[in-house]
């Protein structure tokens, strides 16, 4: 599933080809997503201008000024989930579209957004008017690279709570874009040990996990996103940070930092590998 980092990477690599141009044609392939696609969507989208594009959690946000509103007024914007295999990349007119290319949105310079989702779990969709009253966006935690997000944040919401410290990290009103695979890199970064309750964490042990979170995934964006198998990012290419993982989907190999056999364990549901040479 794309992670906070890939839909990031998409955001800056789709951006410079889409920002500031009209639509001109939307063609809906297959409306049947994980939520179906707008009736409206073409009749609203043809005309307007995209602004520039934004990213909340996992949400690409597509802000749309239509003609005759205020220069840098959004009057609507588009809500992009990708789902567990969905991609955007940019396409060019003429360019024919493959198998489970959904959508496309075709701009005025020739240049097409194009959504691909083998799966059909993403979606497009009308965000509210008003963010806050957004179902999908009015209950997330902070962004992990803003200063909103940090070590006091952590200790204060974790206290008297004993669900373990990776499944608390990875719950979404705690904070945003802390998936699977990168709450296991930090994690290992802080040298916490993930099955550890999260109300035994002290405050200076999550002042460290707070700035390994931003770390690893400010090194997965800059890189390029993990490389997964339904990944693609904007120009059609693959991220490059899953070669550079600690922890994740090495179990049973030496830990790269000490050489103790890292363990592999189930902790909400989720696969967790850790080093207990390491983690404590």
């Amino acid at each position: 599933m794309p992670e906070l980092p890939e839909v990031e990477t998409t955001r800056r690599g789709i951006a410079p080809y889409i920002e500031g141009q009209e639509v001109t044609e939307v063609l809906v392939r297959q409306p049947r997503l994980r939520v179906p696609v707008p009736d409206d969507l073409a009749e609203r989208l043809v005309g307007a201008r995209i602004g520039v594009l934004k990213r909340r959690a996992k949400y690409l946000q597509i802000p749309l000024q239509f003609a005759g509103a205020l220069e840098g007024d959004a009057n609507a914007t588009l809500l992009w989930h990708l789902g567990m295999s969905g991609s955007l990349r940019i396409a060019q007119v003429g360019d024919l579209p493959k198998k489970h290319d959904h959508v496309d949105v075709v701009t005025a310079s020739g240049y097409i957004l194009r959504y691909h989702d083998p799966r059909r779990f993403g979606f497009v969709d009308w965000q509210a008017e008003d963010e806050t009253q957004d179902k999908r966006l009015a209950h997330l935690g902070p962004e992990p690279l803003s200063d909103a997000f940090n070590g006091k944040w952590l200790y204060t919401l974790s206290r008297n709570k004993r669900v373990a410290v990776k499944p608390f990290l990875m719950d979404n009103q705690v904070v945003v874009g802390a998936g699977n695979i990168y709450a296991a890199e930090a994690l290992f970064m802080a040298g916490i040990d993930p099955r550890r309750a999260a109300g035994r964490v002290s405050r200076a042990r999550y002042d460290a996990l707070a700035l390994a979170v931003k770390e690893v995934l400010a090194a997965a964006i800059t890189q390029g996103g993990t490389t997964l198998r339904d990944f693609v990012s904007g120009q059609g290419e693959p991220g490059y940070f899953a070669q550079r993982l600690n922890v994740y989907g090495r179990h049973g190999q030496p830990c790269l930092r000490c050489g103790t056999e890292l363990r592999r364990i189930t902790l909400g549901q989720r696969a967790s590998v850790f080093c207990p040479g390491c983690q404590r």
